[in-house]
């Protein structure tokens, strides 16, 4: 079963996606959280854009990319996991668990260190808050960012579709805890125990800087709770709070050339963790 699962992986993800994208766009026209603030077609344009650029950029630079060196480390008797006797949906569940926990970590990392947060902040300097924020990402950090979670698959030596799971799960739910969509509170309580929902993400896209460096989880949301970085609502409220960063405010900014070129203009000292107060 496995063995089809894995050769269908291009049509698997690209599938998930678009299901996945399809219904958060549709939800966010028919239940809406907040009002958005510029045009649609501005941002839709420029974010869909830079996915388009990414998806070539990574195929291009790590064409077998995370999968594929799951099953060479298997192959090869790489990493914990290969070193253990475990069942199979135990193994699957360890390995989607620790890569989370990775990914958190390398949010963590991108916010405090200036260099990284450079590249990060675009992400964050989109003016508002819907599904193709969570796409939007600089291509270095993606590159940046592939390179980290080779390393772990490496180290932990995770089966190939557990990789698989991860990816289109972290995937999938990017989407959901980026989409401007309005949940009701008593389900938004529970969920958030389990996921990341939107309200509990949109505290980590305010303009404060002590709610940009909130809830960094993408997927679980565990790890901001054991680590100390959560934050349950935005000070000024999901409604009247402000999206973005000091920096890159102007329309313009949401232009793909502008994005491209954001980590190498301005200063880097607003944000980062460890900034100097």
């Amino acid at each position: 079963m496995f063995e089809h699962i894995l050769a269908n992986e291009p049509w698997i993800r690209f599938s998930v996606f678009l299901g996945i994208f399809a219904s958060i766009a549709v939800w966010e026209v028919v239940a809406p959280r907040r009002a958005l603030g510029v045009s649609r077609w501005l941002r839709w344009s420029n974010n869909i854009g830079i996915v388009v650029l990414n998806t070539a950029l990574l195929r291009i630079v790590f064409p077998t990319a995370a999968v594929g060196l799951a099953l060479f480390a298997s192959a090869e008797g790489w990493g914990l996991l290969n070193h253990l006797v475990l069942p199979v949906w135990i193994e699957i569940l360890v390995a989607v668990v620790l890569l989370d926990l990775a990914i958190y970590l390398q949010h963590v990392m991108f916010h405090a260190v200036p260099a990284l947060w450079r590249l990060h902040r675009m992400h964050h300097s989109d003016l508002d808050f819907d599904v193709t924020t969570g796409a939007r990402f600089h291509p270095i950090e993606i590159l940046f960012s592939m390179g980290i979670k080779l390393a772990v698959v490496a180290a932990l030596g995770p089966a190939a579709v557990a990789v698989l799971l991860f990816e289109v799960l972290l995937n999938g739910s990017s989407m959901f805890n980026h989409g401007n969509i309005r949940l009701p509170i008593g389900l938004d309580r529970v969920l958030r125990w389990f996921v990341v929902t939107p309200d509990m993400h949109r505290v980590h896209h305010a303009i404060a800087p002590a709610e940009t460096n909130s809830n960094f989880g993408f997927n679980l949301p565990w790890w901001d709770r054991l680590f100390g970085t959560y934050r349950a609502q935005p000070s000024e409220g999901h409604v009247d709070m402000t999206i973005g960063i000091n920096q890159f405010r102007a329309p313009r900014e949401l232009r793909l050339d502008r994005m491209l070129t954001q980590p190498f203009r301005g200063a880097a000292t607003d944000y980062p963790v460890n900034r100097e107060q």
